[in-house]
């Protein structure tokens, strides 16, 4: 829950004024001016007076004639604690300004809060407003562009001009090596608005945002518009700024929610186990849930087709699957249950749908195929959380950053290339811009952690690679990738006999937890490799993820207490592993490691490195 520990506020030139005014980020260097030219609003950002983001039009009504009336200015300085996530408290530090303004004489509020690694801007309209057409229009005219990527998949292009889709989030990599990321937050508040879309308007020579809605008059917000600054693409990856402007918890009490780890249907049917084959059916289920319980993984995810049809709150349960014994199996073993729910089965009716789920004891639902519809999706999550039930959303979902503060209950989604998906696209360089580019938008269901990567790649899977030998990965990779990714569900998507095969790299995802105290990245380049490390208590985890080349990296470890020594646990590629030749060859080492020391991180060809590091006790 959100605890605001301080807060100074300071109020300025509330005076009429001139047609441009500054704000400066707490620490002085990022810096937001705006003014109003011909009757048009603009913005632009600076960082330590280097041009970030050239003059760009903001509008709420299209076309027009802005102008200002007043302002103020306050500080913020505070901390709250999220439910779950990559930290366990957030500093909320920021400079906010309050411009008072009249579009075509109609009063609005432009709110734009400037933070020491990013900035939102958002509008707040008037009872004059209500039942005008919104268009809130925002140009972003980012400088000195070299690379660019976007959108759920995180796909790469030249120049936003010659590219026909863009999506949210947009990251540009400057010729300096900045990295600046352009998302919205808190669409959640926005009743009545969808997802920003991004296009390059060839007659403004701008990228715009645009999201538009009927005013409903006194009150009503639009999300905010986001552009976060960092020196690397991992600085993003960490950066709280869609956090903060995110609305705090609504949950009274958010005790319920459970972020955790749990095995997954989906991806082992048809795999033989030498005593069953696996497929949607009580037995397979029963299975799953024993060794769920064994392991310590508190979720199984049952997925598509355990039911068969779901029209006028009724729904036709496959004959195969007696679900009232699996559920009931599962709360005798201590294990919750994901269920799932696809729209194109029918219509149960959304008023009883959830309602439904928790009669069947189920922690959650897996929601597919619901699309990019923000209002339903608000009323799926709201549903969802009346019943005590967290949501999982498929399929193309909505990116509505920083919910997660706001209904906890929202516990991932699958904004990405989920692994094996559209199976002929997965590469570990597809990982990485994901990592870098999807995450932005907040936690992501990958399901990452295949160990049988042999078998995937030899069809013994139902929905394994269309080609076969065409799923490239290392098992020490696929571990790394489930601490490089974060989500409140870690979804293992592999046969239990395949982790039990090398259950001493097994440990790492049984220790690994799903939420932290702390997450840093410590080496970070857009398709090509990145280091996290994350926090629990005291203990920290490390993991790296490599593309195609061989790679050797260098992880400091001087986020370590100084002063103490830590046992490491190494999780390693072999010297002749190889993510196409030799997935399956790994080797576990130990050391002792204090704070000045620096790990070589050597990869193979798709490969990955991972570490737990354990403070060692005092004598």
């Amino acid at each position: 829950m959100a605890t605001a520990l301080a807060v100074s506020e300071l109020f300025v030139a509330t005076n009429l004024f001139a047609d441009s005014v500054t704000v400066q980020s707490p620490d002085g260097k990022i810096a937001v001016a705006l003014d109003v030219n011909d009757g048009s609003l603009f913005y632009s950002i600076s960082k330590q007076d280097e041009a970030i983001v050239a003059p760009s039009k903001v509008e709420i009504f299209a076309g027009a004639t802005m102008a200002m009336v007043d302002q103020s200015i306050r500080q913020n300085d505070s901390v709250w604690q999220p439910t779950w996530g990559q930290f366990s408290s957030i500093r909320d530090h920021h400079r906010e300004l309050t411009l008072s303004l009249t579009a075509d004489n109609i009063p609005v509020q432009l709110v734009c809060r400037v933070f020491d690694t990013g900035v939102g801007f958002r509008f707040v309209l008037s009872e004059k407003s209500a039942g005008k057409r919104m268009t809130f229009s925002t140009q972003y005219k980012v400088l000195g562009g070299a690379a660019y990527y976007s959108g759920q998949r995180g796909a790469s292009f030249t120049s936003p001009s010659k590219t026909k889709k863009i999506s949210v989030p947009l990251v540009t990599e400057r010729s300096d090596g900045t990295h600046v990321a352009l998302l919205e937050s808190d669409l959640y508040s926005a009743a009545g608005l969808e997802s920003m879309r991004i296009r390059f308007a060839k007659n403004e020579k701008a990228i715009v945002a645009t999201s538009s809605a009927v005013s409903s008059g006194g009150g009503q917000l639009t999300p905010w518009r986001v552009i976060l600054i960092g020196e690397t693409a991992g600085d993003l990856t960490v950066n709280t700024v869609a956090l903060n402007l995110a609305a705090p918890c609504k949950l009274a009490d958010p005790q319920w929610i459970q972020p955790g780890k749990g095995l997954w249907d989906w991806r082992i049917h048809g795999y033989n186990n030498g005593d069953f084959v696996y497929g949607i059916n009580t037995r397979s289920y029963l299975h799953l849930i024993d060794f769920c319980a064994e392991q310590g993984l508190e979720y199984l995810t049952v997925d598509d087709h355990w039911f068969k049809s779901a029209d006028d709150g009724k729904m036709v349960v496959s004959p195969e699957v007696d679900i009232e014994k699996v559920m009931s199996y599962a709360k005798e073993k201590g294990v919750m249950i994901m269920l799932y729910y696809d729209r194109k089965k029918g219509n149960f009716g959304d008023e009883t749908l959830f309602h439904h789920y928790a009669q069947l004891d189920a922690a959650g639902m897996k929601y597919g195929f619901m699309g990019n519809k923000a209002g339903f999706t608000r009323n799926a999550i709201d549903e969802a959380a009346a019943n005590k039930l967290l949501i999982n959303f498929h399929d193309g979902p909505v990116p509505m950053s920083g919910v997660e503060r706001t209904m906890p209950n929202m516990i991932t989604r699958e904004y990405c290339h989920g692994q094996q998906d559209s199976r002929s696209a997965f590469t570990p360089e597809t990982f990485l811009k994901m990592a870098m580019v999807s995450a932005l938008t907040g936690p992501l269901d990958m399901s990452n952690g295949n160990f049988g990567i042999n078998s995937i790649n030899a069809g013994e899977r139902e929905k394994g690679p269309k080609k076969k030998n065409s799923y490239i990965s290392t098992v020490v990779s696929e571990v790394a990738r489930n601490l490089v990714i974060y989500t409140g569900l870690v979804t293992l998507p592999d046969a239990p006999e395949e982790y039990l095969k090398k259950a001493d790299l097994f440990e790492f995802l049984k220790a690994m937890p799903a939420t932290w105290d702390d997450s840093r990245v410590l080496n970070s380049k857009i398709g090509n490799y990145i280091t996290v490390a994350r926090r629990s208590g005291d203990v920290w985890y490390v993991a790296s993820v490599n593309d195609q080349s061989d790679r050797t990296l260098d992880v400091p470890l001087d986020f370590l207490d100084s002063g103490k020594s830590y046992e490491a646990t190494l999780y390693l590629d072999a010297a002749d592993s190889h993510g196409v030749k030799n997935p399956e060859a790994y080797e576990i080492k130990t050391a002792t490691v204090k704070h000045d020391d620096v790990i070589s991180a050597t990869m193979a060809v798709g490969g990955g490195h991972a570490m737990i590091l354990r403070p060692t006790e005092t004598k």
